[in-house]
């Protein structure tokens, strides 16, 4: 297993240059390129650049060099820890992403948290209690989650919150606690106001995982060990979560690989809708704006965690599952 280990942690930098390269020909497949979008805001506000302007920027941006060349670039100053300088912000890039990076973290792991809380106890009691009323209520909820997108659960939970109760639910902070320094009190008002944003981004997970952990299940309590089990007066709950309830964790685990990512961004529209100070509306104004060096910044970022993902569930994978070993 640690040989295992070590060779998937050997690829990691040669994954990481290919999927740099395709970042960077994904970013600069839309026509135009940052100063053309940026030309195009003025002339929307009334304002206006001379050509001269124009092509001086684009050369001192590194605009008018080749993409390979570009890319090659890009690549040296990523080996050497620099995420480049925003073409919009005129700042370095790291510096952006780390600002949203402690408030994106405490967000994903919050949701990660709440789902798994919620999606494994659920999918243990349905699958322990088949066609049970509380088994048809889960499953009817379950694809109540799955079938309802989640921008339109924050819409809904956002107009609730307002018309009937008169308070606001977007954003993380309250407005006396938002610019202001960290203290006891401003975690304190984070954590009254993160749980439903963790609620709205992990609740589809929520429904799958719960769905996936009772057929799973459902699949082991028919096993040949687990009748032997019971025949030998082995306790109903002790038999179920010790051997069963272990096996049919696989496909979750599984899916920490593309999980993982998906919360770190904190989904595009919801983030943006609930004004969530996270990564995922930084992103969204950089694809808009051809911001290509802070977008392509944040999608590897996002590719390393799809990697780091995978790696973690098959080494999960092997601890949980004695029969899932890598030799050599």
């Amino acid at each position: 297993m640690t040989r295992y280990i070590l060779r998937r942690l050997a690829l990691l930098p040669l994954l990481m240059v290919v999927y740099s390269f395709v970042i960077f020909v994904i970013i600069q497949a839309p026509p135009g390129d940052f100063l053309t979008a940026y030309v195009a805001t003025l002339a929307s506000s009334g304002s206006s650049m001379s050509a001269e302007q124009v092509q001086a920027l684009r050369q001192q941006y590194g605009l008018d060099q080749p993409m390979i060349v570009q890319y090659v670039l890009w690549l040296q100053h990523l080996l050497h820890g620099d995420f480049g300088l925003s073409l919009e912000y005129q700042r370095p890039n790291a510096d952006l992403i780390g600002e949203q990076l402690g408030l994106t973290l405490a967000l994903a792991l919050f949701s990660l948290v709440l789902t798994w809380v919620i999606a494994v106890p659920a999918g243990i009691y349905s699958a322990t209690h088949p066609r049970s009323w509380g088994d048809h209520a889960l499953t009817v909820i379950n694809y109540v989650g799955v079938a309802t997108p989640n921008f339109m659960l924050a819409l809904i939970l956002m107009w609730i919150a307002f018309a009937y109760f008169d308070i606001s639910v977007t954003g993380l902070f309250s407005p006396e606690f938002a610019d202001a320094p960290w203290s006891l009190a401003r975690v304190l008002d984070l954590l009254g106001h993160i749980w439903l944003p963790a609620l709205v981004l992990g609740i589809a997970g929520t429904a799958r995982l719960s769905r996936i952990m009772r057929a799973n299940l459902l699949d082991e309590l028919n096993k040949p060990y687990v009748v032997t089990a019971r025949a030998k007066g082995m306790k109903e709950w002790r038999l179920v979560l010790r051997y069963p309830v272990r096996l049919a964790f696989n496909p979750l685990v599984s899916t920490i690989g593309w999980y993982l990512p998906l919360l770190f961004s904190g989904s595009l529209i919801v983030a943006t809708v609930m004004n969530l100070p996270n990564i995922g509306p930084l992103l969204l104004r950089a694809l808009v704006n051809q911001d290509m060096y802070l977008a392509g910044g944040i999608l590897l970022i996002y590719s390393f965690l799809t990697v780091l993902g995978t790696l973690l569930s098959d080494i999960l994978l092997a601890l949980i599952d004695p029969r899932i070993r890598v030799e050599g």
